[in-house]
């Protein structure tokens, strides 16, 4: 029988955040989320917390370990993006996105890491995307949030490998979400161009391959970039 874990996944009111969540849910874990309005899905605790509060994030995990107990997987996929050209990019477009993507990625893995090296096991996936290490136009800001959890969750591995915790990397591509969903069908055929696959993700397939990593059979995997992008960022 697989283990019963308590896991949190940040950001898991909405699209793949909500996706991971439920995914858990079926799968029989303890399962909280954190977000900032809205709530998961159900059979989840939702906890109101803003990554970009080292505070709020403590308050969040005391209120997740009084109700479920220890956290054991951590899954950092709160995000969001701010695009513009280089040339109108704001310090503040720059910033705050690096706050919440990977500073909030940061916070989250840091508090996280207390419990799991007391437990002496862990696993931590931060949500990544192809865009991290494929470059795109007017998200300079977003690239660098999201090429950046590569770094920190090698760096982590490296740091508490020998303790029995994990730290990996999923990298999205183009899944179908309430975004997506307003490109016009032109802009989505050109998309779908350039995907070898032909076609979108469904945000299930990607908390499959979250749920997958966070399990007992991916115990030697760590440092990884899992690419879920259909062939897109192939080489990148």
């Amino acid at each position: 029988m697989p283990s019963v874990r308590t896991v949190l996944v940040t950001g898991g009111n909405r699209g793949i955040g909500f996706a991971i969540a439920e995914e858990f849910v079926r799968q029989g874990h303890r399962v909280a989320v954190t977000a900032r309005s809205g709530s998961g899905p159900d059979g989840t605790l939702t906890v109101r917390a803003d990554v970009t509060d080292a505070a709020s994030i403590d308050a969040a995990f005391i209120e997740i370990e009084a109700a479920l107990g220890p956290v054991e997987v951590v899954v950092a996929n709160a995000g969001i993006t701010k695009d513009t050209l280089l040339m109108r990019m704001t310090e503040d477009d720059f910033t705050s996105v690096i706050d919440t993507n990977l500073s909030g990625a940061f916070r989250v893995v840091k508090r996280a890491s207390k419990g799991m090296l007391k437990a002496r096991f862990g696993r931590i996936v931060l949500i990544s995307s192809v865009v991290g290490l494929y470059g795109s136009a007017g998200q300079v800001n977003y690239s660098a949030s999201k090429s950046g959890l590569v770094g920190l969750a090698r760096s982590v591995t490296r740091e508490l490998g020998a303790r029995g915790i994990t730290a990996n990397v999923v990298a999205p591509g183009f899944i179908e979400t309430e975004m997506t969903a307003e490109l016009s069908d032109a802009v989505q055929a050109e998309y779908k161009k350039n995907i070898p696959a032909g076609r979108f993700a469904s945000a299930a397939e990607v908390a499959k391959v979250v749920t997958w990593l966070a399990g007992d059979d991916a115990g030697y995997i760590s440092g990884a970039v899992i690419p879920v992008d259909g062939g897109l960022g192939m080489g990148h």
